[in-house]
């Protein structure tokens, strides 16, 4: 019923979504990209989310006799059951026994020695649009590794969940880390093909260089297209509600607020034992694989239910509205933590929160930014854009 509901909704306020034809994933086009991978030794950089059909792409690589040799995987690691910013250690999968290079550990580029024997190297990883998602962040590194040891990148593309809009401040550089490599907005609208275009494109790689790039291209998709995921793409994310929300929320991680990891509901709700002036509540435990060791462990959090908000209203933009109602409940400046700036991408919206701007005037601080960006970002698309 809520699938039922959500579709109506979207139809009614975005009337350019097309459903008549199923869209396809690039890794489900096989006859595509097979003749490529013929005769080829294949790295794979993939994760839980890197499926064809029911099947994982490893295992319908390895049904057609693709050498696959070796395998990379991100944060979360292969079979996506770690936890966020959990180290991931290089081994072997559990069911192949490939060997599995960590890309969220020790380094999180591939070392030359890593791609020696490697002919082609894929990346195939269902990404959600928000640039503190750190998939964005290992495709830079993979790109920079392919290019500097002559190696082949193709690219299975998958849609954007949330590519229908662009939103949000512009990264300074000066607070580049791993949860904002580029001076992209929180929410870019593009595909991991259409922005690794623009990482070549812009010349973000070190010293410049270019990565041997090829794009297989999602078909019957645009950035008006409604997807519904079919995998979980991390396990804080585990629904469409939590993944519309995820650019609104993400940056109470760098606040005295929960997003609700150790619950049945992350990213759904947020609170803390602070403000017992909301009505709502929650309690954080141990999730084992999920949070591990979630803030306000076994301790009463009070917030805001946001549970289902995006079947009533289909989000077309950050909403600022929880941060900044959030900041008024609070009333102290413990709100704030130093990863709070790195998630903005700017020391300037924590300033302007405390200074008491409303919503208004801190968006139009973000809008000639998003004006240049969407011109720049129109040079690398690969779909029609929304509307």
């Amino acid at each position: 019923m809520k699938k039922i509901l959500s579709l109506i909704l979207t139809i009614f306020i975005f009337n350019q979504l097309s459903f008549s034809q199923k869209i396809e994933t690039g890794a489900e086009q096989i006859s595509e990209y097979l003749p490529f991978l013929q005769g080829k030794r294949v790295g794979l950089v993939a994760n839980q989310t890197s499926v064809v059909g029911q099947t994982h792409l490893l295992d319908t690589l390895l049904q057609l006799d693709v050498n696959i040799v070796k395998l990379f995987c991100p944060e979360h690691g292969f079979r996506g059951n770690t936890e966020a910013g959990a180290n991931i250690q290089s081994g072997f999968d559990e069911k192949t026994k490939l060997p599995v290079i960590s890309l969220y550990g020790k380094s999180k580029k591939p070392y030359a020695k890593d791609l020696q024997n490697i002919d082609i190297l894929i990346f195939d990883i269902q990404d959600v649009g928000a640039r503190f998602y750190t998939y964005i962040s290992t495709l830079h590194y993979v790109m920079e590794a392919v290019a500097e040891n002559n190696k082949t990148l193709l690219i299975l593309d998958r849609p954007n969940p949330n590519g229908f809009y662009v939103d949000g401040p512009l990264l300074d550089t000066n607070l580049r880390s791993f949860v904002g490599m580029h001076p992209i907005p929180i929410v870019h609208g593009m595909t991991i093909g259409e922005y690794a275009q623009m990482i070549n494109g812009e010349k973000w790689l070190a010293k410049g260089i270019q990565c041997q790039l090829q794009v297989q291209k999602v078909k019957n998709y645009t950035h008006s297209s409604l997807y519904e995921l079919p995998v979980a793409p991390s396990p804080n994310l585990q629904n469409m509600n939590a993944i519309y929300l995820y650019p609104s929320l993400c940056w109470f991680e760098g606040t005295s607020v929960s997003v609700g990891r150790g619950t049945s509901s992350p990213f759904e709700i947020i609170g803390c034992p602070a403000y017992p002036l909301h009505s709502f509540s929650f309690v954080p435990s141990v999730i084992k694989g999920v949070s591990e060791n979630p803030p306000f462990k076994n301790d009463t959090c009070y917030g805001v239910d946001l549970r289902n908000v995006c079947m009533k209203q289909f989000p077309q933009k950050i909403e600022l509205k929880y941060l900044l109602e959030m900041y008024k409940s609070a009333g102290n400046d413990k709100f704030f933590i130093p990863f709070f700036d790195k998630l903005a991408g700017t020391t300037q919206l924590k300033e302007q929160i405390k200074k008491g701007w409303s919503e208004e005037a801190i968006r139009q601080s973000w809008e000639a930014d998003l004006i240049k960006f969407k011109e720049t970002r129109k040079q690398y698309l690969l779909y029609k854009d929304f509307e």
